[in-house]
């Protein structure tokens, strides 16, 4: 890919390890439970709390699942990628293990439930679930670790708002897959940080029309890339740009 279009901001190997520790990247075996929601056809097919749409149209299928209250972070861990087996229910296991994304938020229940603080649980979308477990154990104890995301295409940047509140939502993100930092320019700006507003939408109240949008994205292992010129000049609020890259 040409210079122009991708900038790695590269680190040595060491000191990626340190940011994996600093950013919250955990590659470790941890306990916890799943249930599923929807049917074998997907059932509920938005991306809910991370705000992606439909999660077919936006490359991210069945494989996907809601976060309990701890896990989602406030929507820090939208788009991070997770390994989950059922374990420990002979009755109910099956053998193998399912990669994840996650897309959504399994809410605290005032009356009390397997996603309130401090659980860590999965609600999977029932066609991964039956993948590791049967369907009548409805729960079941599972190990999970989190893994690196592959994902098809680039990533892409769908731009909401009006002309005094620009809102971007980032998504199809590869590597760690959990986007902890944006920055965006325009041709007549320095770099400007958004804000997390909810899920993966970021949002910045600078005014952008009729610049073209460059992007820096960092996600939680600490990894960065620049994207210049990622939408031209006549860009128009509702379109959404891809960059052939991924991480």
């Amino acid at each position: 890919m040409a210079a122009s279009c991708c900038k790695w901001l590269s680190t040595a190997a060491m000191v990626m390890a340190l940011y994996s520790v600093a950013f919250g990247f955990d590659t470790q075996w941890h306990d916890a439970h799943a249930t599923f929601y929807g049917d074998m056809g997907g059932g509920e097919t938005m991306g809910g709390a991370c705000g992606y749409g439909n999660l077919f149209e936006q490359g991210y299928g069945l494989e996907t699942t809601a976060l309990s209250v701890t896990l989602f972070n406030n929507g820090a861990t939208c788009g991070a990628c997770y390994e989950v087996m059922c374990v420990n229910s002979p009755q109910w296991c099956k053998k193998g293990s399912v990669i994840v994304t996650a897309t959504n938020l399994c809410p605290n229940n005032p009356a009390g439930g397997w996603c309130n603080p401090p659980a860590h649980h999965f609600d999977l979308s029932q066609p991964m679930f039956v993948k590791i477990a049967e369907y009548k154990a409805g729960i079941v104890p599972v190990k999970y670790r989190r893994v690196m995301c592959r994902k098809s295409g680039g990533i892409k940047f769908e731009i909401k708002g009006n002309p005094y509140f620009n809102m971007v939502l980032v998504y199809n993100v590869g590597g760690a897959g959990d986007v902890w930092d944006v920055k965006i320019k325009g041709d007549s700006t320095d770099w400007i940080t958004m804000n997390r507003n909810w899920g993966d939408n970021w949002d910045t109240g600078v005014v952008l029309q009729g610049q073209s949008l460059s992007f820096k994205i960092t996600t939680s292992d600490g990894k960065s890339v620049q994207l210049d010129n990622v939408a031209p000049s006549n860009w128009q609020f509702g379109q959404t740009f891809e960059r052939k890259f991924n991480f």
